[in-house]
């Protein structure tokens, strides 16, 4: 407790440490303040009146003591946003009384100080992060990234990742936001690709077909489950996308199917065929061959290329393809043999690149499936190895290396 007279000799003290300590106990009083009008007047007018000192000790004591409350009189926290830099960062940083009007100039103008306070401002609008964002400061700009509480504008994400998906450090940032636009996130997954395809460890541990086929299914599979996801919360607008930019076509569907993601694969053939997406998905658990081909063929599709999806729905109706490596290998090894047998081995040609897609796939399936097996097997058997059948004589003739 201090006398209001006491209190006005501090005010009026030649030592600024003392009129600190003053200005501080005015902001207190003011914001517990619970008496007589006039006397809630009276401290108003005195930390208006700290605002002309001369010390920046003192005006920093001032806003030390307003600067976290929403009942600080809004006039000298303006006043003390437009002092020094070390006064009017904080202010700009913890002052909840700050409104986007008065903060969306400063994102504007302001040097590198200011952006990042405002990015430790406990409550950032999207319409400020935007703007934020907009000044072009890379650092910053991860700042306020890294932030998953802050709402971002769709656009503003989409402009991030065309402007900084080379680096790689933005990239993984942006990733990691669980508000990236889908069609971001697709561009975010094919510049990883080329970065790792460019690295030299990358390409010197793999030939450059495998490295390309490899990151083909890496790429088919992660555009697939952006858009699993997608389909998931009834979002069309990511699957409009792949179709306007010519980016569905027969090699996707197959992968989709193969990879369990069924409502991705509906989606796809909802607009290619115009039709609504749900009708789709229970045409494909339940239609008839004939309604199958009749929407396939709605799609566009080659009567040779409509036979295989026939095929492969058939053969996944039977099949838990969302997680089991060993049901997909299955799937398309069933499904090449019968277009083997039903082609005699001449496969047409406007499905030759869609069969030797599905024969990558089986290679890369059948290694997944056999992991572990063996070593899984000896394990639960105490059988020796049947080696009976080979002649101590026999021996095997490798080529030259």
């Amino acid at each position: 407790m201090i006398e209001y007279e006491a209190f006005a000799e501090l005010s009026q003290s030649h030592d600024c440490e003392k009129r600190g300590q003053a200005a501080h106990l005015a902001a207190l009083a003011y914001l517990h303040h619970n008496g007589p009008a006039d006397e809630h007047a009276a401290l108003y007018a005195a930390l208006i009146a700290f605002l002309d000192d001369t010390s920046v000790k003192v005006r920093a004591a001032l806003a030390y003591g307003l600067l976290h409350s929403a009942q600080s009189p809004r006039p000298v926290i303006l006043a003390l946003l437009q002092d020094a830099a070390v006064i009017s960062r904080a202010v700009l940083q913890y002052s909840p009384i700050l409104l986007d009007a008065d903060l969306l100039p400063l994102a504007a103008r302001g040097d590198q100080n200011v952006l990042v306070a405002i990015c430790h401002r406990q409550s950032i609008s999207p319409r400020l992060a935007t703007a934020v964002l907009a000044r072009g400061d890379r650092d910053v700009a991860l700042r306020l990234l890294r932030r998953q509480d802050v709402p971002m504008d769709a656009q503003a994400l989409n402009d991030l990742a065309k402007k900084w998906g080379g680096d790689a450090v933005f990239r993984g940032v942006l990733l990691a936001r669980k508000d990236l636009p889908p069609a971001a996130r697709l561009l975010l997954v094919h510049e990883s690709a080329e970065s790792l395809k460019a690295c030299r460890l990358v390409k010197g541990a793999l030939f450059k077909d495998r490295l390309d086929r490899t990151f083909r299914n890496g790429t088919d599979t992660a555009l697939a489950a952006i858009g699993e996801a997608q389909s998931e919360i009834g979002r069309a607008s990511y699957v409009g996308t792949l179709l306007h930019t010519n980016q569905i076509n027969t090699r996707l569907l197959i992968h989709a199917v193969i990879s369990g993601h069924a409502l991705f694969f509906a989606a796809c053939i909802g607009a290619l065929a115009d039709t609504n997406s749900a009708k789709v998905f229970t045409l494909l658990q339940n239609g008839s061959r004939a309604a199958l081909d009749a929407l396939f063929a709605r799609c566009g599709l080659s009567v040779a290329s409509r036979q295989l999806l026939l095929r492969l729905v058939s053969l996944a109706r039977t099949a838990d393809l969302a997680d089991d490596d060993a049901a997909r290998h299955y799937v398309i090894t069933t499904l090449t043999e019968e277009m083997i047998a039903e082609f005699a081995g001449d496969i047409p040609q406007d499905i030759e690149e869609a069969f030797s897609y599905l024969s990558e796939q089986n290679i890369i399936l059948a290694r997944r499936a056999a992991r572990g097996v063996m070593s899984a097997f000896a394990r639960a058997t105490q059988r020796p190895m049947d080696l009976s059948t080979l002649s101590s004589k026999e021996r095997l003739h490798l080529p030259a290396a």
